[in-house]
């Protein structure tokens, strides 16, 4: 039997059964990968991600849109940015010791809070009075918290990074004492969402005024990427979910082995829809391309919250569908098939622009392939409005990604392969 000793958090390396000096990851190490740590992280975010997509497809269904957008980019930015946040950290300086288990535990604890705030956050926009944040505030800073505590253990134990470690500690705390006033006034709606857009800045920079001349920390591109393609899996898992929820009331009989054409054309859009946008996203090795463009890791980095709000919405919207084609909505078709079109064209022109900016490479095709995708787009809502069945739109709207998918299977791959082999990873 192999020496527990020697067994790593992923297969390999060494476990850290006593405290290890958090020094700074080597870059590029090889064969990294998630950690089975990493992985259980990323758990409690697929409640959070699954409660606000929940609450957003109810409140679209109701007709409540602006409402219904609002309070969803306001949970999926604080998901997004809480679960970017500790990734890069753990990639530069990632311990896997009893300490760094401990603190993510308690990140962990603060995501569940932060989960079970949204239905009030949600129901506090839908009344118009004012935006009910104090639990999800109570959870984002206990995950912030964390955070603190684990850059004051890298600045700390890593003289290279003590400047980027402080100043990301004097930032974030800033950043929480707004949060916690923000959340604990019970500010009206408008002066809520105009602090929301504030501190979400501060948010959004916070990295480069934490960096300033101090340096990066040792992220790993392969790392980096794989992560996020794991949190593009588990928002790609609402639309699984979307359509699960929404088939239930669709499959008569007692076994719910009675069904209807409307269920069927659920199933098969929500399932092909998934598996299109799931094979758009890893068409590019997002990887390979930071290796030699890391100072787009912060382009990369945070140019993925409006891609990941994309996806959960389109699960959101699956949602929604299935309660119209189940009588349970109050929108009629054609909102319908917009709660689902919109998200999904936003997450494919995010997936164009990630690309064409990370490579610093334009390409005719794929303005071919996106024009082409927001026409099929547009044709199942001209469809809804001229009175064609939903279910047939939802089959439209499914075909979007395979636009690309067919553009790259056939033409793009060889386009991509010319922009790798510029960056000099052909």
């Amino acid at each position: 039997m192999s020496d527990p000793e020697h067994i790593g958090p992923a297969g390999g390396g060494r476990l850290a059964h006593s405290r290890k000096p958090m020094t700074g990851r080597d870059p590029q190490e090889p064969g990294r990968s998630a950690t089975p740590l990493e992985l259980l992280f990323d758990l409690t975010f697929v409640v959070a991600v699954g409660t606000a997509a929940s609450h957003f497809a109810e409140m679209l269904a109701e007709g409540h849109a602006l409402e219904a957008v609002g309070a969803f980019t306001l949970a999926m930015f604080a998901i997004s940015v809480a679960w970017i946040s500790f990734s890069w950290f753990s990639s530069a300086f990632a311990t896997d010791d009893w300490h760094y288990r401990v603190l993510t535990m308690v990140q962990m604890v603060g995501v569940v809070v932060f989960s079970l705030g949204l239905p009030a956050m949600f129901h506090s926009v839908g009344e118009g009075d004012h935006l009910e944040l104090r639990a999800m505030v109570i959870g984002y800073v206990v995950m912030r918290v964390a955070m603190v505590l684990q850059w004051w253990r890298a600045a700390r134990e890593s003289p290279p990074f003590h400047d980027v470690g402080t100043r990301n500690i004097r930032w974030t705390v800033l950043v929480q004492l707004g949060w916690i006033v923000v959340g604990f006034t019970s500010p009206t709606l408008a002066v809520a969402f105009a602090a929301f857009a504030v501190l979400g800045v501060v948010e959004l920079v916070l990295p480069l005024l934490a960096q300033g001349r101090a340096g990066g920390t040792p992220w790993h591109p392969h790392h980096v990427a794989e992560r996020y393609g794991l949190f593009a899996i588990i928002t790609l898992g609402e639309g699984v979910v979307g359509t699960v929820a929404s088939s239930g009331d669709l499959l008569g009989g007692a076994a719910g082995t009675d069904w209807s054409a409307n269920a069927v054309a659920l199933v098969v859009a929500g399932v092909g829809l998934t598996f299109g946008m799931w094979w758009v996203y890893f068409t590019t090795p997002f990887g390979a391309v930071l290796v030699h463009r890391r100072q787009r890791g912060y382009l990369f980095g945070y140019g993925h919250i409006p891609l990941f709000i994309g996806i959960a919405g389109a699960g959101a919207g699956l949602h929604v569908a299935g309660l119209y084609l189940e009588h349970h909505a109050r929108i009629g078709g054609v909102a319908v098939v917009l709660s689902l079109a919109l998200p999904v064209g936003l997450y494919l022109l995010m997936v164009y622009l990630l690309h064409t900016l990370l490579l610093s490479a334009g390409d005719r095709f794929h303005l071919l392939l996106i024009s082409l995708t927001l026409a099929v787009l547009a044709a199942a809502v001209l469809l809804a409005a001229a009175g064609v069945g939903t279910a047939v739109c939802l089959l439209v709207v499914m075909l979007a990604p395979f636009v690309t998918v067919a553009g790259y299977e056939t033409v793009g791959h060889r386009h991509q392969r010319r922009m790798l082999r510029d960056l000099g990873t052909g």
